[in-house]
């Protein structure tokens, strides 16, 4: 089973993908995490402002051993990622390795801003999750810790703005997907809303399992 888990920055679509992984024993891929490694090794390569030449180069050498978690959770490498993302050649570089995941037994779960209308449009199961700017700017301050409000919120609104205006896979909820507003929601909530929504549309064609230890390897 695929299980597409999109939505904006911040909205919690990270946290209650991975949550999903657990629950269901299926393999997870931060599919954003593909896009930061791009966009650092972009930068990394020829600095600011990035060159399509240069990301594309990067999409298509890409190592992913080569990072560290904590390297690709800053701000500007965020940024970039989103500046990346709307490159036509960098997104068919990555589309491959996002199916291929998308087929390990006994399923996966998959997170980003195109998984339910581009890279697994056949899924089982989508999930679009949401939050308003605010709340995820106020989310995203108490993430980075000392990070002024204004100037998160503002990036917010930028990167939702490159997001769902790009010519190629826009950020838009699929039109069978669960739209889930977590502004008003805490993380058990959510997460609970998620696995509700997901049960209504998975097959029981085989015994329920049970919930892992941990997350399965990427």
């Amino acid at each position: 089973m695929i299980i597409a888990v999109d939505g904006p920055a911040a909205a919690g679509k990270g946290t209650i993908a991975r949550a999903l992984a657990r629950h269901y024993g299926y393999h997870f891929l931060d599919t954003g995490s593909l896009y930061r490694m791009v966009g650092l090794a972009a930068l990394k390569a020829g600095g600011e402002p990035i060159s399509p030449e240069t990301a594309i180069a990067a999409a298509r050498s890409l190592d992913p051993t080569s990072f560290t978690d904590a390297e690709l959770r800053s701000e500007t490498v965020g940024a970039a990622a989103s500046i990346v993302a709307v490159i036509p050649e960098v997104r068919a570089a990555l589309l491959d390795v996002q199916r291929s995941f998308a087929r390990r037994e006994p399923g996966a779960v998959l997170d980003g801003r195109d998984i339910g209308t581009v890279v697994c449009p056949d899924a089982e199961a989508k999930l679009f999750i949401t939050a308003s700017p605010e709340v995820r700017a106020r989310r995203r301050q108490i993430e980075l810790g000392s990070a002024d409000y204004t100037a998160v919120l503002a990036e917010i609104r930028a990167r939702d703005a490159r997001d769902s205006q790009r010519a190629t896979s826009p950020l838009v909820a699929a039109k069978d997907a669960v739209t889930l507003d977590t502004s008003e929601m805490d993380i058990t909530a959510a997460v609970q809303a998620a696995i509700d929504a997901v049960d209504a549309k998975r097959v029981y064609a085989t015994p329920y399992p049970s919930p892992p230890q941990g997350e399965r390897a990427g």
